[in-house]
């Protein structure tokens, strides 16, 4: 389970969690989950990306490498 082995990795618990509200994040069975173990699920507010800001940044990143290999390899930009 990945919860538990973060927590071994890092020699730690895993006290907070913090998410935009997606339909996987915002589910009964994932609240429960988080109660069940102590965990803290804090929410950021709707239409604010900045944040969520290491993830936008990674998110972003993966966009521009996708896009290049797009264009080097002569795909539709549809794509």
């Amino acid at each position: 389970m990945f919860r538990k082995r973060v927590e071994k990795e890092k020699d730690s618990s895993i006290l907070r969690i913090r998410s935009d509200r997606g339909g996987e994040i915002s589910s009964q069975s994932f609240i429960t989950y988080c109660e069940e173990y102590g965990i803290k699920h804090e929410l950021s507010c709707p239409r604010t990306p900045q944040q969520d800001g290491v993830i936008e940044r990674k998110n972003q990143t993966v966009q521009e490498m996708a896009r290049i290999m797009i264009n080097e390899y002569g795909f539709p930009q549809y794509l």
